[in-house]
């Protein structure tokens, strides 16, 4: 009979230690970085912060983190000059925008972290309170360049409306996205409703850039829900309308417009120290601290904001925001329209749509491409309730465009 060779001596001799136990792994060798001493994130990790930046996307984020510093630095170098204005200490804005850009980037990544369904139950709480608070406004706000759009709490003001608007696009989303999934749900009846009421209560202030965004924020989701071209037309001719009832209704969008077509019709002062920012600028700018404009600029750390990075910085960073801001939106557009839920998709144009419209309005009356409009630039401007509404948005954005497993939360 033939016998089975023996077992290999070397095999054992590597398995066993002197001793006979188990010897320990070979430890790697100098240079070659074991992955005992790499920190990264895996599949399985099982960690929260590991599962979201796993799945958050990472260009969005990147955007979103250059916008922030772009806007730290424009801070910087225009709050001074309007902290002398009003004869507080030089870095009075500055500090505070210190303390809102914390804020709100632990606001956007909370939000982000939140499942599509966890986004939604957010939006519904926070509607409910920032309501509440937009029909308080009128009653028992205080009046401001004879508007009355903040409320005084105890230590700071807010703005209601800012904070509104990304709970209201998502609101909208759910009530359209519930009636195409059933007939017993009226969706659209419902989000007709609150877009009439809301653009009532902000009118009220009155605050008629404000009504634009909410407009165009619902009328691009009921476009991306399936409303047919008759509807679309429809829908035009009266936002058309609209405009005009405003020019003859309201006296300061009538000076707002005489003043853009004919500006020796008015006071034109601030459009006219913002275009002259933009024209001693040039390509490369004056350099960071040297603008002279901004001392003259009533509203340059606020809604000329652009302006002074026109000046300090000149056309490069002006073009370099105008491409974050369309990477920004095309990017959360893109995902939107991959999204396999009517919600998410909805929700997330919504959400893009808001972004898009205060970044183009305050771009364009800085520019005086249209009418001035009091509108902050998101990211950039100074204003914690601005940070924070751009914060909700954004987060929510990035929550819902996050890659999921089919099994993992549903709307």
């Amino acid at each position: 009979m033939s016998r089975r060779p023996a077992r290999s001596a070397p095999l054992v001799a590597t398995a066993l230690g002197p001793s006979g136990g188990l010897a320990p792994p070979p430890a790697p060798a100098a240079g070659t970085g074991g992955h005992a001493r790499r920190v990264r994130f895996r599949a399985s990790d099982g960690s929260v912060i590991g599962r979201w930046w796993l799945s958050v996307d990472h260009l969005m984020l990147a955007t979103i983190a250059a916008l922030v510093v772009i806007g730290v630095v424009l801070i910087m170098a225009a709050g001074p000059p309007a902290a002398g204005r009003i004869g507080a200490d030089p870095f009075h804005f500055v500090t505070r925008q210190m303390v809102f850009v914390p804020l709100g980037l632990m606001v956007l990544f909370a939000v982000s972290l939140l499942s599509p369904r966890g986004v939604r139950r957010l939006a519904v709480v926070g509607f409910g309170l920032t309501f509440v608070m937009l029909a308080l406004t009128p009653l028992i706000g205080p009046e401001i360049n004879g508007a009355t759009r903040w409320l005084s709490l105890p230590g700071f003001t807010v703005q209601p409306s800012e904070i509104l608007k990304p709970f209201f696009a998502v609101v909208v989303a759910w009530m359209l996205a519930g009636g195409a999934q059933s007939e017993e749900v009226p969706g659209t009846l419902i989000s007709i409703g609150l877009a009439l009421v809301v653009a009532g209560l902000l009118l009220s202030q009155p605050d008629v850039g404000m009504t634009l965004v909410i407009a165009a924020i619902w009328c691009a989701q009921m476009f991306m829900a399936g409303l047919s071209l008759v509807w679309v037309a429809l829908l035009g001719v009266t936002g058309l309308a609209g405009l005009a009832a405003a020019y003859v209704l309201f006296p300061h969008v009538a000076s707002r417009v005489d003043r853009f077509l004919d500006p020796a019709s008015g006071d034109s002062y601030q459009i006219v120290q913002s275009m002259k920012a933009f024209t001693e600028g040039g390509l490369f700018g004056r350099g960071p601290g040297e603008g002279r404009v901004k001392e003259d600029l009533p509203d340059a750390h606020t809604d000329f904001i652009f302006a002074v990075a026109g000046e300090e910085f000149g056309l490069w960073l002006c073009l370099l925001v105008v491409a974050l801001f369309s990477l920004l939106i095309l990017r959360a557009l893109t995902r939107a329209m991959s999204a396999r839920d009517l919600f998410v998709m909805l929700a997330v144009g919504g959400l893009s749509v808001q972004l898009a419209m205060q970044a183009v309005i305050n771009m364009a009356s800085s520019l005086h491409l249209m009418p001035t409009k009091g509108m902050t630039l998101p990211f950039l401007s100074y204003g914690g309730s601005s940070m924070i509404g751009v914060a909700l948005a954004t987060g929510m954005i990035l929550a819902l465009t996050r890659r999921r497993a089919r099994t993992e939360d549903r709307p």
